[in-house]
């Protein structure tokens, strides 16, 4: 076992700020890659507006410059039969052709307003995405908090400096990190795993790590990476094989990338990947049963416990070597 080299205060925040930075700009994506299987990319924002792009935050500057109504300075908007707006002896908001309200000019024996699902003259209620009456934050943002998103990219990256050092590899830990949190909060929300994501990562992890191991300093191995890929993909084709239900094809593909980064260290390291993985799954799944979420069969996103575990594996594995 060699020693560990020397990662340094410097080294690690610089790490986590470009985590920082990384995450905060996964929000548009992931809202983008947010969609059942079989359905195109969103294009547009829940407002309908066109979004551009794939990388920043999930806001749309069109929905923003819709103003919100308010009965005081939008009366077209105004609702019948809003107690607010039928105040007695108001003419200003005294429903129009309505015989009852007006008849002896006697407030006590004018009848209530009419409720908006009881008259055909009544407009109907704006829909729960309509902009104008949507509160300001979710009218101008879509897709998950940059917030949350920044802060986990952060840690990730953080403790892969801290664990790794100054290591050619580290690199490669941080250019991977962001597409790792950007597939396991896709999947999380929609249970897929794009092909746009998933292949282009293990072949960015091997291309990658095969630079790593040119440059001087480096602790693993791109034969055994390769190996490794080949090897967790394999296990999760045969998974897939044998329950489809519960082993979708997206998580065989997100298996090659797992199982380079595992491989780069060493065959224990996949293992302790690969168990690390369906443990977490298995906790999480046990969870959800005891507080009666979930049965038994009911099948979850497996995508995030798989990068999590290649994630711990990664860690130990670097701080170990």
């Amino acid at each position: 076992m060699s020693t560990v080299p020397s990662t340094g205060l410097p080294l690690v925040a610089a790490a986590a700020l470009w985590g920082a930075v990384a995450g905060a700009s996964l929000p548009r994506a992931a809202y983008r890659f947010s969609v059942p299987s079989g359905e195109p990319w969103r294009e547009r924002c829940p407002g309908g507006h066109p979004v551009r792009g794939w990388i920043g935050r999930g806001r749309c500057g069109q929905c923003a410059a819709v103003p919100a109504a308010t009965s005081a300075d939008d009366p077209a908007r105004t609702p019948v039969g809003d107690p607010a707006a039928t105040s007695v002896g108001d003419p200003a908001v005294t429903p129009v052709g309505d015989p009852a309200a007006t008849s002896a000019g006697d407030p006590a024996t004018a009848p209530a307003a009419v409720p908006a699902a009881a008259s055909a003259s009544t407009p109907a209620t704006p829909p729960a995405d309509d902009p104008a009456t949507t509160p300001a934050r979710d009218r101008t943002s879509y897709g998950p908090r940059a917030l949350p998103v920044a802060a986990v990219t952060a840690l990730v990256c953080g403790a892969l400096a801290a664990a790794t050092g100054g290591r050619p590899e580290l690199a490669v830990w941080l250019l991977l990190a962001p597409v790792g949190v950007l597939l396991a909060v896709v999947d999380f929300q929609v249970r897929r795993l794009p092909d746009v994501l998933t292949l282009p990562l293990a072949g960015a992890a091997l291309a990658l790590l095969g630079a790593a191991a040119l440059v001087p300093g480096h602790a693993g191995h791109w034969p055994t990476a390769l190996y490794g890929a080949l090897a967790l993909g394999g296990g999760y084709f045969v998974l897939f094989l044998v329950n489809p239900a519960g082993m979708g094809f997206g998580d065989v593909k997100l298996a090659l990338g797992a199982g380079t980064v595992l491989g780069w260290y060493g065959w224990p390291v996949v293992l302790l990947g690969t168990f690390a993985g369906f443990l977490f799954g298995a906790l999480y799944g046990g969870a959800l049963v005891v507080v009666r979420r979930a049965g038994r069969k009911t099948a979850i996103a497996f995508g995030p416990f798989l990068i999590a575990g290649a994630f711990t594996g990664v860690l130990i594995g670097a701080y170990a070597t």
